[in-house]
């Protein structure tokens, strides 16, 4: 429907059929192959199959978690000989990736190849917007090229999986991890789910330069509590099943053949440890062909859940539960042949996990071509190759959001800039969270940027003004003096990049106080103050940020950053960007997103006495989901409907007129939204339902229309059973998730 193409009955998991066997590519040849192997292996090479820890041969400083990481190689390499490790991870390089695979296969009883992981989230050495920023641009199939891209440098690397992508869908922005998926949004997280395995895994995974996708993490971590990560989550049924589950769903349709459980527990039980989740809707619901692996130490963490007794507790749990690999922990090396003898693990259960993680190796073609990824020539050609600069730029450009602008911008090449703050000039915020392989040399930073692309480099002038989170002494002095001399002020604010990802929840999602007071300090100078809102997540914005005559959310574009900036800036490229996630009024909103439900005493115009409301501030965001301006005026007119009724066999087609009235083209977003008037369950004030962008000329118009069907239209009943019933629903065309005028249909019985 729309530009989407799919409807919210495939949202919500009916009907979708995931193909996951054919992706395997079984021949015989290979089943026969992992027939043999397990029927040859000892138990204690079965649990080493089933065992990942960090590759310390070609591991390099500045990684997650180092202190954890086992540096002894001659140790490593002796498991390795010994059958008792099936996978690494984290090392990244063609050379070296030979050495150590000729260990597996040449020095080995079976001789059973390595698997090599890592965690390319968006990018390797060549590094793309983050996720979140990237599901601003609304286009999955941006999404797909840039993983697609990724895959080719991480190939020719020696890399044959990736932890990616995160699908999680992000509703409290406290939480860290939101700069890891496509947002709030059910719809959007499942498109780029979807995309994203696709651009990772391309035509065939036996391809070299394609990688093995791992949807994580499985199942709703971003349903933790407070936003504080790795927290418990306490949600229903049909909210896991209708909001956190979508994604892995249309993740798996795509092909995907590995998935990662999750750190957090679901009504007390540990995702790790739930075989609810990793048997019940994964292998037997949805018939899931693949690998689970958990998260790093996940099985070794149900001890301290309280849901295991030990190590040899938490391995019986956690391999009973549906989890077939282990990160980073020796239990089931330890314990599983013992459980296998003593009969609390069916052999037959530690053959069904050996077979599985065999299988996908034989996938990737692997055990004809053991040493794919340890050519360095091939690798010189695909890092940096010839376009990849290119596509980096493109989605830095269109993952930016425009959440205010006076008429600031575009700038003229010709005017004198005063570049402040303290992300202004360092490659590392530029590239991000979750860059662990990022080429910092080659990272464009907003300076770089900026001082290419004026007329003369001299016109630019820089002072960091503060820290991110601490002030300089003399530094607001040192800003305010550049501002002086400027005719505009470009001030770079939010957070840096060790603010946003795995352990970074806050409590408050401001701008820090010390870049506030910088902020303040500009704007009383009366310059034109332009805000590039660098962060992870939605923030809370006030006084002179929020109030700037122009804010661009410039969230972390990666290694093109400064030219994509630039680009915008001065009018190359107009902004297209939408958010995907809900900026709220203040912190203490969260979690807020705006497909909630209305409750019995809806906050009302007329009166805010005794509604659901907080004293300090309405039910509605700063700047709401799907927001975001380009160089024009857009103006929506009411929606336009075919007929009054929609039939239960036919379709309606949903029409709206966009204006124009600037003096330059837009790329507008519109987007349709429904909400079921009255239903068997209470459902959502509105939900997404399609979106299609539109070239509106200056001065000019375009019509955009979008077709419902009925199959647009279900939910699950309180059964937890797919349905779609008759009766009203309103219908939005608008630019963001809290506007636009209503349409009102009826669905007719069948």
């Amino acid at each position: 429907m729309g530009g989407s193409g799919m409807s919210r009955r495939d949202v919500l998991g009916g009907g979708v059929a995931l193909g996951l066997v054919a992706a395997l590519h079984r021949s015989a040849r290979a089943e026969a192959r992992v027939a043999d192997l397990v029927a040859r292996m000892t138990p204690e090479e079965k649990a080493g199959q089933l065992t990942v820890v960090n590759d310390p041969f070609r591991w390099r400083p500045g990684g997650v978690n180092p202190g954890d990481f086992d540096r002894d190689q001659a140790r490593i390499a002796a498991e390795i000989r010994a059958g008792r490790l099936g996978a690494l991870f984290n090392g990244v390089g063609a050379e070296g990736a030979a050495g150590v695979q000729r260990i597996a296969v040449e020095e080995s009883r079976l001789g059973v190849p390595l698997l090599f992981a890592a965690d390319i989230l968006h990018g390797l050495r060549t590094v793309f917007p983050v996720p979140l920023a990237e599901a601003a641009s609304f286009d999955p199939g941006l999404a797909e090229r840039t993983a697609r891209a990724a895959a080719r440098e991480g190939g020719a690397s020696g890399i044959h999986q990736t932890y990616a992508p995160m699908v999680d869908i992000g509703r409290d922005q406290r939480w860290g991890r939101v700069v890891e998926g496509a947002g709030e949004d059910v719809l959007l997280g499942r498109l780029f789910a979807a995309a994203r395995v696709r651009g990772f895994q391309g035509d065939s995974l036996a391809d070299p330069l394609s990688l093995l996708a791992t949807p994580k993490h499985f199942a709703a971590y971003g349903a933790a509590e407070g936003g504080l990560d790795y927290n418990s989550a306490d949600l229903s049924d049909r909210t896991l099943r209708e909001v956190y589950l979508p994604p892995f769903r249309a993740a798996l349709g795509a092909g995907a053949l590995s998935v990662m459980s999750a750190f957090n527990t679901i009504d007390g039980v540990p995702a790790t440890g739930n075989p609810y989740l990793l048997t019940g809707i994964l292998r037997r619901e949805w018939g899931f062909a693949g690998f689970v692996v958990a998260d790093y130490t996940a099985d070794q963490e149900l001890i301290a859940h309280g849901f295991a007794a030990d190590g040899r507790d938490a391995a019986r749990i956690a391999m009973l539960a549906g989890v077939d690999m282990v990160m980073m922990s020796d239990l089931y090396v330890r314990h599983l042949p013992g459980l296998v003898a003593e009969g609390a693990v069916p052999m037959a259960r530690l053959d069904e996990a050996v077979s599985r993680v065999l299988s996908v190796k034989a996938a990737l073609g692997l055990f004809e071509t053991p040493y794919r990824g340890s050519d360095p020539a091939v690798e010189a050609r695909e890092i940096g190759a010839a376009g990849i600069r290119a596509l980096a730029r493109e989605a830095g450009r269109r993952s930016a959001v425009l959440l205010r602008n006076s008429g600031v911008l575009p700038l003229r090449r010709d005017v004198r800039i005063a570049l402040v703050g303290p992300l202004a000039a360092e490659s590392v915020n530029a590239a991000g969270p979750w860059s662990l392989f990022a080429d910092h040399a080659r990272v464009v930073t907003i300076e770089q940027g900026l001082r290419a692309a004026l007329s003369d480099p001299g016109l630019l002038s820089v002072a960091r003004g503060t820290e991110v989170e601490a002030e300089i002494p003399g530094g607001i002095a040192g800003a305010l003096a550049a501002a002086e001399a400027a005719e505009v002020v470009v001030l770079v604010a939010g957070e840096s990049a060790f603010m946003s990802a795995e352990a970074q929840s806050r409590a408050t999602i401001d701008v820090p106080a010390p870049q506030r007071a910088l902020a303040e300090a500009l704007a009383a100078t009366g310059k034109p103050l332009i805000v590039l809102l660098k962060c992870g997540r939605a923030l809370e914005l006030s006084g002179a940020i929020a109030e700037a005559e122009a804010i661009l959310v410039t969230w972390f574009l990666g290694s093109e950053e400064g030219n994509a900036v630039a680009d915008l800036l001065f009018g190359d490229a107009a902004p297209s960007g939408r958010l995907p996630v809900s900026f709220p009024i203040r912190s203490g909103q969260e979690p807020y997103y705006y497909a909630h439900l209305s409750t019995g005493r809806p906050e009302s115009p007329e009166s805010a006495a005794y509604k659901a409301r907080y004293r300090e501030a309405p039910n509605r965001a700063l700047h709401p989901f799907g927001h975001g301006l380009g160089y024009g005026v857009i103006r929506y007119s009411e929606p336009r409907l075919s007929a009054g009724t929609l039939g239960w066999e036919s379709a309606l087609t949903a029409r709206a007129t966009l204006t124009n009235t600037g003096a330059r083209a837009v790329e507008e977003l519109a987007q349709l939204y429904v909400r079921d008037r009255v239903a068997r369950v209470a459902r959502p004030v509105r939900l997404l339902a399609g979106f299609e962008r539109v070239s509106v000329p200056a001065g000019g118009a375009a019509e955009v229309a979008f077709t419902l069907r009925r199959t647009d239209l279900g939910y699950l009943d309180p059964e937890g059973r797919q349905t779609v019933e008759p009766g009203e629903f309103d219908l939005w065309i608008a630019p963001d998730a809290e506007s636009g005028l209503p349409a009102r249909f009826t669905l007719a019985p069948g």
